[in-house]
């Protein structure tokens, strides 16, 4: 059985932060006990962690070479941890172990990803007598016992398993892909992928912790699904990147739509590639004083990226909302659907400094970390701060609402930047691409945007409504970026006013018609918008 990360990238620290790794020169079983308790409960959801058995550890770094282990040491710790698994923990925890060479000498990695079955107890000490139990966290890259809040919390999370780590039942085995499993293997340089071609593919596919179950009910986790198979759109509707460009704004008559769909993180990069391609150019601006031009782009590549990855790592998949960017000679606006963990304070994050409790989603994170797509550690917002400044672009912009509901992030264009207009590809006229749709405030023939646009006027046509009672009346379950979106054009233009306008963040907001939106909407009546 082999490691499914490469040693070398574990202990360099490069995929796996210092709270989900830990060294330890000599076998210390207690101490061992506890930092396994602490990652099976994976209190933040990060996806448990690794111990390293054999390495030193200096000021948070492995001291390398390695101390190493003798041989008949690495055996009788791995008997010793099948027993603590069984009596000093509970309910019963069996880590993956994985002996390693490094640098000519031994080394037991333990593996412990987050338990399905947590909270997990450990026993306080293993003295003979003992009788106390005791719940074990990480705090940084230490392990504590949970007491408080932290344990009241941590009991609220029973059986709390994150959506990308549960299994599907609507699945099969059949529904993972070899190849692409493979693929990602070889991506990451693990040493698995050298024997993935021959091994049983269950064998595997436990060992990725990718399916769960019984031998005779296996079935696959959502995140094998998502990253494993070419059309994970078929499991969770709106699993997908929408691109949507008004080149005469957002208000303006026409919009190109690009929908990119598959596996996600090849979904993500694909979309980056267009976005890249499409719609970011390097300004340039000749300075008499001096012999070198003064360097921009209208948006910085790493805001977008970051923004982007951001957005398909926090999504909620069981939500039936893509993940959106609009683009428009202003800025480009990207939104996921639900917002961040409660823990997150506007005012924090817009000074890149807040810390999230929890991630939605563990699995994802893991991959999308080892594929070097993301950080994972809460640096994608003072990345984006970072990148934009330093591009002289305005500050990017971060909404979210009381109800954490959705995410917003808007990258302002740079002023200096030509203006976008729709790129048509080389050798062909400007004219609309495929997916593109003539529309407008002032057309009778309206698209399906504007019939949000319409069908919300009518429902405010009676009484004055909130945001989720607007969704319901056109018939949506939640407030989609698109009605979020008509819902601002409608504020812009006069057609709606919201009932508090003092305090537009406020969870009693309602909106209602204005004098000029029941003009339009009378006008339009006669013509009713077809979806």
């Amino acid at each position: 059985m082999a490691l499914p990360i490469n040693i070398t990238d574990l202990l360099s620290g490069k995929l796996v932060e210092s709270e989900r790794l830990e060294f330890k020169t000599g076998w210390n079983p207690e101490a061992v006990l506890h930092t396994m308790c602490a990652f099976a409960n994976d209190f933040h959801n990060l996806g448990g962690g690794y111990l390293v058995i054999g390495v030193e550890e200096k000021n948070g770094l492995p001291v390398l070479p390695p101390v190493g282990i003798g041989a008949g040491s690495l055996d009788a710790m791995q008997k010793e941890m099948l027993h603590l698994g069984h009596s000093a923990i509970q309910p019963p925890y069996h880590p993956l172990l994985f002996p390693e060479v490094v640098d000519g000498r031994r080394v037991l990695v333990i593996w412990v990803p987050g338990g399905p079955a947590r909270p997990y107890k450990a026993k306080a000490t293993l003295a003979k007598d003992a009788r106390e139990w005791r719940y074990y966290l990480r705090k940084g890259s230490s392990t504590v016992r949970a007491s408080g809040p932290d344990e009241q919390e941590l009991m609220g999370l029973a059986n709390q398993i994150p959506f990308d780590d549960r299994v599907n039942q609507q699945a099969t085995m059949a529904d993972l892909d070899l190849g692409l499993i493979r693929t990602f293997l070889r991506a990451i340089r693990s040493d698995l992928y050298s024997t993935s071609g021959t091994m049983d593919f269950e064998a595997l596919c436990r060992q990725m912790q990718l399916v769960d179950g019984p031998p005779e009910a296996t079935f696959p986790r959502n995140v094998g699904l998502m990253f494993f198979n070419e059309e994970p759109h078929r499991f969770f509707p709106q699993c997908q990147i929408d691109v949507v460009h008004f080149p005469d704004g957002a208000g303006g008559d026409r919009f190109e739509e690009k929908i990119f769909r598959g596996p996600v993180d090849g979904m993500l990069r694909e979309a980056l590639a267009f976005v890249q391609a499409r719609f970011i150019s390097e300004g340039v601006i000749k300075r008499p004083d001096r012999a070198e031009a003064d360097r921009f782009f209208n948006f910085p590549f790493e805001a977008v990226e970051e923004a982007l990855a951001n957005a398909v790592y926090h999504r909620g998949y069981d939500t039936r909302e893509p993940v959106e960017v609009r683009i428009s000679p202003e800025e480009m606006v990207i939104i996921n659907y639900p917002g961040p963990d409660r823990s997150v304070k506007l005012d924090q994050l817009r000074e890149g400094k807040a810390l999230p409790r929890r991630y939605r989603n563990r699995r994802i994170g893991d991959f999308l970390k080892e594929l070097d797509v993301t950080e994972g550690r809460a640096t994608g917002i003072p990345k984006m701060l970072r990148v934009m400044k330093r591009n002289g672009s305005p500050a990017p912009v971060f909404e979210f609402d009381e109800d954490h509901s959705y995410f917003m992030v808007r990258l302002p264009v740079h002023e200096a930047a030509e203006p976008l207009g729709v790129v048509s590809p080389p050798g062909q006229p400007d004219a609309p691409q495929e997916g593109q749709v003539e529309s407008g405030l002032e057309s009778g023939l309206e698209s399906g945007l504007e019939s949000i646009l319409h069908r919300s006027l009518q429902s405010l046509a009676s009484r004055p409504l909130s945001k989720s009672e607007i969704a319901g009346a056109i018939g949506q379950q939640a407030a989609s970026g698109k009605l979020h979106e008509r819902i601002r054009q409608m504020l812009t233009n006069n057609l709606i006013e919201r009932t508090i306008p003092n305090k537009p963040n406020s969870r009693l907001q309602k909106y209602r018609l204005t004098a000029q939106g029941r003009a339009w909407l009378a006008q339009h009546t006669s013509t009713p918008s077809q979806s």
